[in-house]
């Protein structure tokens, strides 16, 4: 067990295993790490970081995020901040204000019992409300910047507390300034987002989603029949975290332009074939592709690499499970060995989704 003691109201633990902080359950040890779960104890535990020049990272519910076998030898702040403020505007619309720390799905569910669409095809994605904004969280054609109005966040050095509106986020396609420019700046304390009970007509609705209920003669789109669906579509294909370790679809869908599509499926025309949506179109001749296509395609679904205790998810193989890996070493050589091959075979170079921390 790790040492611990204590700082005000709050235990700050020594020598802690990072493991227990991933749903990759890899990583070395922190040499101390807190929780904090209200906004004004940010300052007491920077206070006492800075006095001992401690270098600071701020972690949410650890679904994106790997640890590296070095450890980090500073202070893991863990954003437990709850907060759940519904204003309603009138009988179809509605704020939400949410806490950092608070279980993202959990969140949908409760928007979701409410009456309200916007959230629903967001469904089961594992981490925190805080961690939302990071990633830029998205599925089944909406992402948080659509609903995102603005969020409050602590700024790590500057000490104060400062207020982003979604436009001033840099939102892009799994990303954000708080992922790229700024990383490890913000902690995100608290964000606002708009909501809407009106569900989108069934021309508009995402092409999975749309083909799920109709191939189950689903007639209605209730918000809650939306996020039944994507509950059911999500855990058909992807492993739960809980009992199995894993952080989710480990490698983005690739953006490419047109012509260098033209030369994949040129080469392998059986390619589009391998997944319901292959292809999505986008402005200025650009496509994004489906990682797992490629994947399955290359033979890395249900792939069971014995060397590094690393596999392939049996139903997606953009998930990569631990099995029995003895460190993230393990890991980082088995996703490697997958971006080779897709690099190799297609001439197209998959970025890794799960942040590598420190």
């Amino acid at each position: 067990m790790a040492a611990r003691f204590i700082l005000g109201w709050m235990q700050i633990l020594k020598d802690v295993p990072l493991s227990d902080y991933s749903t990759m359950r890899l990583g070395g040890v922190a040499n101390y790490l807190t929780k904090i779960n209200d906004r004004d104890e940010i300052s007491e535990v920077l206070t006492w970081a800075n006095n001992r020049q401690l270098p600071i990272l701020v972690i949410g519910g650890g679904s994106n995020i790997v640890w590296r076998d070095e450890g980090f030898s500073g202070l893991v702040i863990v954003n437990h901040i709850s907060g759940y403020d519904l204003k309603s505007f009138d009988e179809t619309t509605a704020s939400l204000t949410i806490g950092g720390g608070e279980n993202w799905d959990q969140v949908v569910e409760q928007t979701v019992k409410a009456g309200y669409y916007t959230l629903a095809p967001l469904s089961l994605i594992p981490g925190t409300a805080g961690a939302a904004p990071v990633q830029n969280i998205g599925a089944y054609g909406s992402q948080l910047s659509d609903a995102l109005s603005d969020l409050e966040a602590y700024d790590l050095h500057k000490n104060k507390f400062v207020t982003f509106l979604g436009s001033e986020c840099d939102f892009g396609y799994r990303t954000s300034r708080f992922k790229s420019t700024d990383k490890n700046r913000f902690l995100i304390t608290k964000i606002t987002v708009q909501l809407d009970k009106n569900s989108p007509k069934k021309e508009e609705m995402y092409h999975s989603l749309n083909s799920y209920l109709t191939e189950n003669d689903i007639q209605t789109r209730t918000p809650q029949v939306i996020r039944d669906a994507v509950v059911n579509i999500r855990n058909s294909k992807l492993p739960d975290p809980k009992t199995v370790a894993n952080c989710g679809s480990f490698f983005a869908n690739p953006i490419i332009t047109t012509s260098e599509l033209k030369r994949i499926l040129d080469a392998y025309p059986d390619l589009a074939s391998w997944h319901s949506k292959f292809i999505w179109e986008l402005p200025n001749e650009m496509v994004k592709i489906a990682a797992g296509a490629l994947l399955e395609h290359a033979g890395y679904k249900d792939f069971h690499d014995p060397i590094t205790g690393m596999a392939t998810w049996s139903k997606q193989a953009l998930v990569l499970v631990n099995e029995h890996a003895k460190n993230t070493a393990d890991l980082l050589i088995f996703k490697q060995k997958i971006i080779d091959t897709i690099q190799q075979k297609y001439h197209i170079t998959l970025e890794q989704e799960p942040e590598l921390l420190p």
